[in-house]
């Protein structure tokens, strides 16, 4: 029983040391040249000031393409300053008529600002399945909470662009139609988990480049 009850204790002398590294390091510069881990890069050996800083943003994207929008993203693997910091971002343009369909973030949350046009935008809550809807003009901002479905599409006459800010450096994403109709998932399993009938679940395979 006192060995069970000291357990606790010893692990947290353990861990202790790794929390006071985290604490008294200022930075963590992503060594791209290695795999990620679940924690991240490792440290880059040797840093400059250009490791802090992202020109990506700057330039539209190219949203000539199915959606009609386009991610820039400034990601750890774009812009290796933010590995360990909990933070990244991207830059969305939507082309009118665009739409970045059904998603979800399942490693971070999203801060969306719209600095031009108008996006329609909305999450989808976990529990009740309730949407959360608002149509969004420059100067507003939206919060996306971490891996809930959401959606953001152009609503206005004229391009829509956004800078979004991610709570963690590799948020992921995950786009609903493609997942079921971009890959070669057999159309029986589609058609029984979506309940849409064959001929529907062929078409957006083909629309979409899948198979089976």
């Amino acid at each position: 029983m006192a060995n069970a009850m000291l357990l606790p204790v010893l692990l947290s002398f353990l861990i202790l040391p790794f929390s006071a590294m985290a604490l008294t390091q200022d930075f963590c510069v992503a060594d791209l040249s290695c795999s990620d881990t679940p924690a991240g890069y490792p440290c880059k050996a040797s840093v400059t000031a250009g490791d802090f800083y992202y020109h990506g943003l700057a330039a539209a994207g190219n949203t000539t393409n199915l959606i009609k929008a386009a991610v820039t993203p400034a990601f750890v693997g774009q812009f290796p300053g933010v590995n360990g910091l909990g933070i990244s971002a991207a830059r969305l343009d939507i082309a009118v008529g665009g739409v970045v369909p059904l998603h979800t973030h399942p490693a971070a949350s999203e801060l969306l600002f719209v600095t031009q046009g108008t996006i329609l935008a909305g999450f989808i809550s976990s529990g009740a399945n309730t949407p959360y809807t608002k149509t969004l003009y420059a100067g507003d901002i939206m919060v996306f909470p971490q891996g809930l479905l959401h959606y953001q599409y152009n609503g206005g006459s004229g391009p829509a662009v956004a800078l979004v800010a991610f709570g963690g450096p590799n948020p992921g994403l995950q786009i609903t139609d493609f997942a079921l109709f971009a890959n070669n998932l057999p159309s029986p399993v589609v058609e029984k988990v979506t309940f849409l009938d064959d001929a529907t679940v062929k078409k957006l395979k083909s629309v979409l480049g899948g198979s089976g």
